[in-house]
């Protein structure tokens, strides 16, 4: 029967060519849309690492006066201080830690005929990779001794290792950035999560690091910071050194816990380090405190996902029910010009609810080819986003979850869109139609 009812669809939607079409079109339009918007706004608000998400902890801390005014809802600014950084990451209590900043290198390649180039940076401790689970092609993390000493050594990402070598193991070779030789330890995969959850001073969406060198090379190599430094009060900041003793926050710290039963312990250890900084004549604020964010709280708090792109998600849905609308008067004209047909089934012992499941297989069928236009509209209104906005270039990209769930809504809206018409027709009088004929 089902077959039958598809076959029946196929010859319905032949017999009227150009009003099949307009339908095809109108929910393809509101589908093409509403999937651009969704698309963008699904790996806004997605988290890369929610199976973690009881676990990972983005760390912040008022070390400010309370006169100075952050800008941020609860007073805090999204990092910390260097000072900070370097004493906490001496401090046991997390199952892993990691202060962190982005930076940036000039690289010189290997070929003497090749110009030298540009490459996103991270510093951070060896905690970064098992904690952020970056997968490694070769080698691994430096040692935990190599963080202490400040070793020259660097992780490097797969596109970089293709750059300058040409791919292959390259662990143990040397690469030139800034002038300075670091010994590659390992070659990871490159680690693009979106949105870059675990800095979003700049964008949550900028290009993915290619180098990444311990963090305790900062003060010896005085590597620059790529992202924002907040600053609370005057201070006198002549070189390096002076930025690394400041009260300035430009330095991001992640902490992994065992479980959510470690937060508060960890949170008193943190209350102790306060009190202990206060003795030192730092901390002013008479409500200093730290507070530690889960990766969908970090997001959410940063408003990664902004107002807007909810309100354009919202327009685009309001414009597929628009279309919606046109569609139910196209199927209402299209069904009751075959009302004749459906009157001589019914009167030779075809029921309601056969006519009915006719009628919305041909829905279905209308919702499964303006589903496919509706896919390929959107992946052109994807690409035009990526030609207008070049930081939308991992953005503005649909996978198969984006595509399914396009799918399943053209189905849906157009079974909605069907239901009136078909019941409509359901219920024709076949004595009117025997009478007719």
């Amino acid at each position: 029967m089902l077959a039958y009812y598809l076959k029946l669809a196929w010859l319905s939607l032949k017999q009227s060519p150009v009003i099949s079409a307009l339908m095809v079109l109108a929910i393809a339009i509101g589908i093409g849309t509403a999937g651009t918007s969704l698309t963008v706004h699904y790996t806004m608000s997605h988290n890369p690492m929610a199976h973690k998400d009881d676990r990972l902890y983005a760390l912040q801390l008022k070390s400010h006066a309370d006169t100075h005014n952050t800008g941020t809802e609860d007073g805090l600014y999204y990092q910390i201080t260097y000072q900070d950084a370097a004493n906490l990451s001496q401090q046991a209590g997390p199952v892993r830690q990691s202060p962190m900043i982005r930076t940036g290198f000039t690289v010189k390649p290997t070929k003497p005929d090749a110009y030298p180039f540009i490459a996103d940076g991270r510093a951070a401790t060896r905690d970064f990779f098992p904690m952020f689970e970056v997968s490694f092609i070769h080698g691994a993390p430096w040692s935990a001794e190599q963080d202490q000493l400040a070793s020259p050594v660097t992780v490097i990402s797969q596109s970089l290792n293709d750059k300058l070598f040409g791919g292959g193991d390259n662990v143990g070779k040397t690469i030139d950035a800034n002038g300075k030789s670091y010994t590659v330890v390992g070659i990871v995969e490159d680690y693009r999560p979106q949105p870059l959850f675990y800095d979003v001073n700049n964008g949550a969406f900028h290009m993915h690091e290619e180098m990444f060198i311990p963090f305790s090379l900062l003060p010896v190599h005085e590597v620059e910071a790529w992202g924002n430094t907040n600053g609370w009060k005057q201070e006198e900041i002549n070189s390096y050194a002076d930025r690394l003793t400041s009260e300035q926050y430009w330095v991001q710290y992640w902490v992994e816990l065992d479980g959510p039963e470690h937060k508060s312990a960890y949170l008193q250890q943190l209350t102790a380090y306060i009190e202990q900084q206060k003795a030192l004549g730092r901390f002013p604020s008479e409500t200093a405190n730290a507070s530690l964010r889960t990766v969908g709280q970090w997001l959410e708090y940063n408003e990664v996902v902004s107002e807007d792109n909810r309100i354009l998600l919202a327009l685009s849905f309001l414009f597929l029910l628009v279309c919606l609308v046109n569609m139910v008067g196209l199927l209402l004209a299209k069904f009751l010009r075959r009302a004749n047909h459906a009157g001589i089934r019914r009167a030779l012992g075809a029921s309601q609810s056969q006519i009915l499941a006719q009628h919305l297989m041909e829905v279905m069928v209308i919702g499964v080819l303006g589903g496919l236009l509706g896919s390929l509209f959107s992946l052109f209104g994807l690409a035009g986003l990526r030609q207008l906005y070049p930081g939308y270039d991992q953005l503005a990209r649909m996978d198969f979850t984006i595509l399914a769930a396009l799918m399943a809504l053209s189905l849906v809206a157009a079974l909605l869109a069907g239901l009136f018409p078909a019941w409509r027709i359901g219920r024709t009088n076949p004595a009117t139609y025997l009478k007719s004929q």
